[in-house]
Formats: structure tokens, C-alpha cells, sequence
């Protein structure tokens, strides 16, 4: 005769970005506690993802299972096509309570607002306990940055980072001065990189590679829709802790002494240049934004990496990660929605083929479709810079990249999207819209060598579009931007073209922002 069943008293639902093994929910096994993960279709849905998105999300939760599994604990997997699968996170949470005949269930909190809102409504509709502990991932609280900034019109991150920095004692001496004298190093990490000459080489790709077909050929039969490049179901992603971790060591090691010079660069000859590709196990959490700090403090105390390239990455971690995520919890919901310039144009097709002449984006859009990742300038300076300058609608924007980006949460992309992307929140996160003409984008990278469009071209169907899009996008919009101080410079530079000269170049874009669809 098989055992009985051990009496399940609690059931603890971890979500697709929940993969901490080290939480201390798992630090004790207790035969009583069913721990639940599921794949539905409710998250693969609700925007159109990236084929890589779905299926590293499937593995590593599959893998997380395993590891449990194998500690001792008790785990319900619900998979894709399983028959009791209802494809909704509360009628499968239902059905399990029910069948296990548990009192309780726990979740930890979701960082994705539509999740907890969910989960609360759920949650206090049942007869059962519903409890909700924290994530034991952030250095802040959701309410942290809203208590930081009450009564401020800006919501400026460096002052928030100087504050992180010296509540944790991070790149500070003992009086809380910062190491070297100043805070920050931004500009020391603006260097293209010219991929010759003395130039440091690129480092190896440090992700383990992973074959997945059976599980992608699993998704594709029930039905998912994805779009982008499956790749066989071959992955390049860390899929459990020790795979992150050692991603983790690598770059410290190998990647990091560089990563500050060339934080800004781009190049068609690597997707990644010198970032660390850590991000996708970072808000899955299988790595704890603290480590990724100690450890590059760390390396700069022990002299294995100069004070700019590890103020920069700590920069992107304690600073600029956690107050994202204080914007987000802000001001959700309805940030989403913003939009403060008035755009709407669609998204042109080749947003999903990557079949365009402009040379910076069809390598930006191409990789991201290929593989679901493009380093934050590539997001920021080109495609966003593009979708900007042409008036794209930004919440279809969003959407894009929420879908294509494998380490896209919308509590990180959402603020990143709307507030510093396309400045649809009207300013409240970045104190200028973050937009360029060809100028910047051959100064940082190698894209307009070789490309349809001329860089130095104003006017004429060789010219490159981000050109007239600039100053007809500043002349668009002079009502709201015109007194911005930052904008000072371009405001006196557009003054002086009035005239034929503006004209022209307004009419040209005009032009350019009917017909993107062949650009």
C-alpha cells in the first residue's frame, strides 16, 4: 500500500519571478506545505511576448521545481498542458485549495501591479487565510521613494541614490563622503568603443547554453502565441542560481574593469559589449541585487576594477533599479496610460521584422527579435529615441517592449518605457526628453557607416530620418518643452532656423512620419 498523503495545511504560490531558492520561506522543510508553480496562459497573454521570454521563464521555473524537489520540499507543478490546468492563477489557486483541502495559502508579493491587485481582490473573497510576505529581494520598501519625494514635483534619482548610498554604506568612507570625492562618474562612461587598436577585447559569453525544443514544441501545441526568433529552443540564459552565480563571477572578473568606459557604446559587432547580461536573473531572482553590489565593491577595493566602472554599475543597481521600482508602485495604476505629448502613431511593421533601412535600428530592432536582448543605450538612444522623434504611441510602445525584452517586468520597463524613454509622464522622472539626431548615434557607435541614410543629411531621400524628426519634434512641441532649461541650447539653435529652413525640414518630416512603414 502506497503512504498516505501527508495533511496539507498551507499552500505557497511562487510566480514565474519568484526563483529564489534562498528565501527563507525554504530554509525548513514542512511536509504540510505545498509549494505551487504554474504556467498559464493568463501570463503568457496578456501582451504578446517574445518566443526566448516564454520559454526561459517555463525552464527556469521547471528547473526551480526540480531544486525543491530535490531539498525535500513538496511541489505541485501546473504545466502548460496539463488537462486541470484552468490557464487563470485564481482558478487554478481554487482548484488546488479544494484538492489538497489546505487551510491557508501564502504568496509572496508580486512586483507587477495587475498581479496584486489581483491576488488582494482574490484573496479577500475566500473563506481560507491569505497571506502575503515580502519578496526578501529589494533594498526598499514599494512606498520607500513616495515617502522620499512627498511634496516634490521632480522625482530626481540622484538624490535618491546618494541616499541609498549612504544608508547602506556603499562607495562611502566613514563620514559618508563618497569614495573618490564625488558621487558620480557618468562622465567617464560615455566612450565609444572603436573595437580596434588599444581597444580591450570582448569578453566571452559566459551563459550556459540550454536545448529546450521538447518544452518550446510542448508551448507551441498548446497554443501560446509569441512572436520573435524561438530559436530552436535553444537558450543562452542562466536557468538556476548556480548558473546566474557564475554569470555573476564572470563579470566581475572579466567584464567589469571595462564595463564604465564603454556603459554608452554600440556596435554592430557585439550585442552586448561590456554589460553584464545579468539582468534576466536578477528580477527572476535568483540573484539578490546586494550581491551584484558586494561583489563589484568588492572588486574595486581589492584594486580589480577602476572606482568609474563599479560606481556605474552600482549606479544602475542600488540607484537607479530601485527607484524604478519606487515610480512604479507610485504611481500605478493608471502610469501606464500617460502620455503627455499627445502621441499616437502605430508602431511601423518592422518593429516586428526588424526590416528597415536605417542601419542603427534594423541591428537594435534585429537582435531584439533574434534573441530578446539589447543593452539599455540600444533601448534608449535608438529605438526609443526613434519612437520619440516619430510620435509613436506609448503605450504600444510599452507594450513592445514589455513583450520583447526577456528581463521586461513591467515594474522595471514601465517607468524606464513612459517616464525616460518617451517622456509620457511629462517629466516627472527625466528632466529632458532623451532624444538625438544622427549625430549621437555615430558618436557612440559604428551603425551609420555602411547605412541607406546619410548621417550628416538633413533633407532628401538619403537623409538619415532622425535628423528632421529631431527639429521637428522640438518645434512640435515647443508649448511644453520651450521654457525646460536643460533645453535651453536646441531652443536658441531652432529660434535661429525660422524660416524656409525649418519649413523644410518640418515638411520633410511631416513626410517621414506618414510613411514609417517604409523607412
Amino acid at each position: 500500500m502506497k503512504p498516505p498523503r501527508p495533511r496539507t495545511h498551507t499552500l505557497r504560490l511562487l510566480l514565474g519571478d519568484q526563483l529564489n531558492p534562498e528565501h527563507s520561506w525554504f530554509a525548513t522543510q514542512d511536509e504540510g506545505v505545498v509549494y505551487v508553480l504554474m504556467e498559464v496562459r493568463q501570463e503568457t497573454d496578456y501582451v504578446l511576448h517574445h518566443a526566448q521570454k516564454i520559454l526561459a521563464l517555463f525552464a527556469a521555473m521547471r528547473a526551480m521545481a526540480r531544486q525543491l524537489r530535490e531539498a525535500g520540499h513538496r511541489v505541485r507543478y501546473v504545466a502548460i498542458d496539463d488537462a486541470s490546468n484552468r490557464q487563470s492563477i485564481p482558478a487554478n489557486l481554487a482548484a488546488l485549495m479544494a484538492h489538497y483541502g489546505a487551510e491557508a495559502l501564502q504568496y509572496q508579493h508580486p512586483d507587477e501591479w495587475r498581479l496584486d491587485a489581483q491576488l488582494r481582490k482574490w484573496g479577500v473573497e475566500q473563506a481560507f487565510a491569505v497571506q502575503a510576505v515580502d519578496s526578501e529581494h529589494f533594498y526598499t520598501t514599494r512606498t520607500e521613494l513616495a515617502e522620499v519625494f512627498q511634496g516634490r514635483k521632480q522625482w530626481l534619482m540622484e538624490h535618491f541614490y546618494r541616499r541609498m548610498r549612504q544608508r547602506h554604506g556603499v562607495l562611502v568612507d566613514a563620514a559618508g563622503e563618497p569614495e573618490g570625492g564625488q558621487w558620480n562618474y557618468d562622465h567617464d562612461n560615455r566612450k565609444p568603443w572603436p573595437g580596434t587598436g588599444d581597444a580591450p577585447a570582448l569578453p566571452p559569453d559566459a551563459r550556459p547554453t540550454h536545448d529546450h525544443g521538447a518544452l518550446w514544441a510542448t508551448i507551441e501545441a498548446a497554443g501560446v502565441k509569441s512572436f520573435g526568433h524561438p530559436q530552436a529552443g535553444q537558450l543562452r540564459w542562466p536557468l538556476n542560481r548556480a548558473e546566474a552565480l557564475a554569470c555573476l563571477n564572470h563579470f566581475i572578473a572579466i567584464t567589469l574593469p571595462h564595463f564604465g568606459d564603454y556603459e554608452d557604446a554600440m556596435s554592430s559587432r557585439s550585442e552586448r559589449l561590456f554589460h553584464s547580461l545579468l539582468s534576466f536573473a536578477l528580477n527572476t531572482k535568483m540573484l539578490r541585487p546586494h550581491e551584484l553590489v558586494m561583489h563589484a565593491e568588492a572588486a574595486y577595493q581589492a584594486g580589480r576594477a577602476p572606482l568609474s566602472a563599479v560606481e556605474g554599475f552600482i549606479r544602475q543597481i542600488l540607484g537607479w533599479r530601485e527607484y524604478v521600482r519606487g515610480i512604479y508602485w507610485a504611481h500605478m495604476p493608471g502610469y501606464d496610460e500617460r502620455n503627455a505629448l499627445g502621441h499616437s502613431a502605430p508602431l511601423p511593421e518592422w518593429f516586428w521584422t526588424g526590416d528597415t533601412r536605417m542601419r542603427c535600428m534594423r541591428h537594435a530592432v534585429g537582435q531584439s527579435l533574434q534573441g530578446a536582448y539589447a543593452h539599455h543605450i540600444q533601448r534608449l538612444m535608438v529605438i526609443g529615441n526613434f519612437a520619440l522623434l516619430a510620435g509613436l504611441d506609448p503605450a504600444a510602445v510599452h507594450r513592445w517592449y514589455l513583450g520583447v525584452y526577456i528581463d521586461a517586468f513591467e515594474w522595471a520597463e514601465l517607468p524606464n518605457t513612459v517616464g525616460m524613454s518617451q517622456f509620457a509622464d511629462g517629466g516627472l522622472l527625466a528632466t529632458k526628453p532623451y532624444v538625438s539626431s544622427a549625430a549621437y548615434i555615430d558618436r557612440m557607435s559604428d551603425y551609420c557607416g555602411g547605412c541607406h541614410y546619410d548621417k550628416k543629411q538633413k533633407l532628401g531621400d538619403r537623409a538619415c530620418p532622425y535628423n528632421a524628426l529631431y527639429w521637428d519634434f522640438f518645434a512640435r512641441h515647443e508649448g511644453m518643452l520651450g521654457s525646460n532649461l536643460r533645453l535651453g541650447m536646441v531652443y536658441r539653435q531652432l529660434r535661429k532656423m525660422q524660416g524656409p529652413q525649418l519649413d523644410e525640414l518640418r515638411a520633410h518630416a511631416a513626410g517621414l512620419r506618414a510613411r514609417l512603414d517604409t523607412l
